[in-house]
């Protein structure tokens, strides 16, 4: 198809994290590419939170069908709480649109093959929201591995720790919540705030495809008093007999930039997805630091529709990550940490009341360090492993 009129987009969920996807497309916009069509929201947005947008304001409605109908949008960004992702993929699907769908792509590896089924027999085209994967880190880092830079891979590491107060467990009502009654939403730090920690080692470690995945090991914890998980770690074990081993927090000590290790017999590479930033140390030579440049999906999805480009995250690149949620949403229940293990920080100009993990920071980076568990680094609260064999 020809975008040589700008391309009419339809926002669904422009709150929250949406306000990134409305400025996202307000920038496309100014260059011409697409043409904010309709925004679908439960309550239309007022004029100061669309004053970004000169001229005719978009077409508002709560119903995302009737929107795409009335305003004949070509694409849809879809950026509503988890469990809504497959029905509104499939409503759009149905209509011909293509879509931008925000990560996870669905909370039960049952919808997430039904929504991908969908999308391919309606012949649209469907990236999913992994913004890291559009990073020119992650071909550059292919290469380096490929070409043996750091020897014989050894295995993937992933760590986050960030900070989370109470506020952001009260911001939605799916917030922190395993499942709504009997509907699946798997919010655990694991499957959304830090999943690009899990989807981007998965992504360097082979295609991100479900078949990749070998068996899955889950530790999951909370310290807040929510039904997700906070405080976690897993690791895959590939077909290859490769492990992909992560550790993350939303309770850190202090916030800092989650990241990917590629640890190989001779080196290692480092990979700060949310900068673009790699490390390389490499025997026999100093370290080498590089900051790449980064594809934003929307505009590859643009460039896919008008001239064929490669979309950077289709549905099937994100399968290995949905074993990764379908593992956790399966697993048993996170378990409580004892109360000697966290503390209440009182509210700062930063932040509001929050918990935190003692000697979280340093676990979090030991386990991407050397490829283990929480368990297996001596954590006194952890658990043995859950183990899930797709």
């Amino acid at each position: 198809m020809s975008t040589a009129t700008p391309l009419p987009i339809v926002l669904a969920g422009a709150r929250g994290h949406g306000r990134w996807h409305l400025a996202n497309i307000r920038s496309l916009q100014d260059q011409g590419l697409v043409r904010l069509a309709g925004i679908c929201e439960l309550s239309p947005l007022g004029p100061a939170e669309l004053d970004a947008f000169a001229g005719e304001l978009p077409e508002q409605s709560a119903d995302f069908g009737a929107l795409l109908d009335s305003t004949g949008a070509r694409a849809a960004v879809i950026c509503t709480p988890i469990q809504t992702h497959t029905e509104l993929a499939l409503t759009a699907a149905a209509r011909g649109v293509h879509l931008l769908l925000e990560k996870p792509p669905a909370a039960t590896y049952a919808d997430y093959t039904r929504m991908a089924d969908g999308v391919r027999e309606a012949g649209v085209a469907c990236q999913i929201g992994f913004q890291s994967f559009g990073s020119h880190a992650v071909p550059a880092i292919r290469e380096l591995v490929r070409t043996g830079a750091i020897g014989t891979v050894q295995g993937f590491g992933a760590a986050g720790a960030w900070v989370r107060d109470d506020a952001y467990y009260r911001r939605a009502p799916w917030a922190g919540r395993r499942r709504i009654g009997d509907t699946d939403v798997v919010d655990g730090v694991l499957t959304n705030p830090l999943a690009h920690a899990v989807a981007t080692a998965l992504a360097l470690a082979g295609d991100g495809t479900a078949e990749e995945v070998a068996a899955i090991e889950t530790q999951l914890f909370r310290a807040n008093d929510i039904e997700a998980d906070d405080t976690s770690c897993l690791r895959i074990t590939t077909t290859g007999g490769v492990p992909v081993t992560v550790a993350v927090t939303l309770c850190a000590e202090r916030a800092d930039e989650p990241y990917v290790i590629v640890h190989g017999d001779r080196g290692r590479i480092t990979f700060w997805y949310k900068q673009d930033r790699v490390l390389v140390q490499r025997a026999g030579r100093g370290p080498e630091e590089v900051v790449h440049g980064r594809t934003d999906l929307l505009r590859n999805l643009v460039d896919h529709l008008a001239h064929g480009t490669a979309l950077l995250v289709p549905p099937h690149r994100t399968g290995a990550f949905m074993r990764v949620v379908e593992a956790v949403r399966t697993a048993p229940e996170p378990t409580a940490l004892p109360a000697d293990a966290w503390y209440t920080e009182p509210a700062t100009a930063a932040t509001g009341r929050r918990r935190i993990v003692r000697g979280i920071d340093a676990l979090v980076a030991a386990g991407a360090d050397t490829l283990t568990l929480f368990s297996e680094l001596g954590a006194p609260w952890a658990q043995p492993s859950e183990v899930s064999t797709p």
